[in-house]
């Protein structure tokens, strides 16, 4: 008889690349943006082909695709800059090939002087290479007229410029998303501090601060979400009515940066004193309870409700934060900890909407 069908495992490498999640959710975020381009492009070029007679409106369409882009920012001015920068770039070209013709020097010179021209309007790297690329499409595929092209090109910039108003994306959800990262990466950093704290564990505390070390990317795309809606909600009729939701939430996102420089100085502090691996469980008590008021505060970026909350939660742990009472005849280490907490639990009570004279005011005089 022959035995049961041996299987043959898939290594966990194997098993992430073959999860469809991943993709299928870029493809998902890419929605809005990849209509932008199909919708832009197609209009740019049925505008310069069938209205204006142009033969070949190649840089109708590439204008749109490229100042338009699937990256996270949309920002109507770094849709126009980019837009810029390949107009500069079309504009050379057409004007040194009136003047030398085409070749293999002239293209060299074309995208020389492109580069130097594009780096003297912009200290955007992005922008020369914009110029550039539009300024070789030029130089290497012929027009039926000078100038064709420069016209083809401003249509693909206006158009870029009316989908992004027209046809928005969806900043509150992009915002949204990042904020609650950047949420998740404190609860694990305080998560890795506090039991640090209960155990006396340097080891883990090195790790907590590795993590809050590694959190500015996330506030950086987190600003970088907040900024570009903001910038699109101001020329979008279908997205005023975000504007204000869009500065109540980038209003957290400050107070939270502040909250998370603070909470690396904590933590250097903590692996500074679980060197003597001694427990210290009335500090990670109240570190505990500081982030359950921070997961309040989470929730309030799409819930406002969930605000009050927050804010009663954060300001009963500030009353409390009197080095010398919480930890009567401790070390001056243990009560610089507590003194350090102070200022992250004004910055999380700004958070909430509190202001900071009012949120500083709620921590005793020491």
């Amino acid at each position: 008889m022959s035995g049961p069908p041996t299987t043959t495992a898939i290594p966990t490498g194997w098993r992430s690349r073959l999860d469809p999640r991943p993709a299928l959710v870029r493809v998902r975020d890419s929605g809005i943006p990849i209509l932008q381009i199909v919708v832009a492009a197609t209009g740019s070029y049925a505008v310069a082909h069938y209205v204006l007679g142009h033969p070949a409106p190649l840089l109708a369409a590439t204008v749109t695709v490229g100042s338009l882009g699937l990256v996270r920012d949309a920002r109507p001015r770094r849709v126009l800059e980019t837009v810029l920068g390949m107009l500069v770039g079309i504009l050379v070209a057409e004007l040194l090939l009136m003047l030398t013709g085409t070749g293999w020097w002239q293209l060299a010179l074309a995208l020389g002087v492109t580069l130097v021209i594009a780096r003297l309007l912009s200290a955007q790297a992005g922008f020369a290479i914009a110029a550039a690329i539009q300024s070789l499409i030029v130089m290497v595929i012929p027009a039926t007229a000078p100038f064709l092209r420069l016209i083809d090109g401003i249509i693909g910039g206006i158009a870029a410029l009316l989908v992004t108003a027209l046809i928005p994306r969806n900043p509150l959800r992009e915002a949204l998303r990042e904020g609650r990262a950047v949420f998740a990466a404190v609860e694990k950093t305080s998560a890795a501090l506090i039991q640090a704290l209960r155990r006396g564990d340097r080891l883990r505390a090195e790790r907590g601060l590795e993590k809050a070390r590694a959190m500015q990317p996330l506030l950086d795309e987190w600003r970088t979400s907040l900024e570009s809606g903001r910038a699109i909600a101001r020329i979008s009729p279908f997205l005023r009515r975000q504007r204000v939701e869009l500065e109540r939430q980038d209003g957290i996102r400050e107070s939270t940066e502040l909250a998370t420089r603070n909470l690396r100085v904590i933590a250097r502090r903590i692996v500074y004193l679980c060197d003597d691996g001694v427990p210290r469980p009335v500090s990670a008590d109240v570190l505990s309870d500081i982030m359950r008021g921070a997961a309040l505060v989470s929730d309030s970026i799409d819930d406002i409700s969930s605000g009050p909350a927050a804010r009663a939660t954060l300001t009963a742990v500030a009353s409390r934060l009197d080095p010398a009472a919480l930890l009567p005849g401790a070390s001056l280490g243990d009560q610089n900890l507590i003194g350090a907490l102070r200022p992250l639990v004004v910055d999380l009570l700004t958070a909430t909407g509190m202001p900071p004279a009012e949120a500083r005011a709620t921590v005793p005089r020491i």
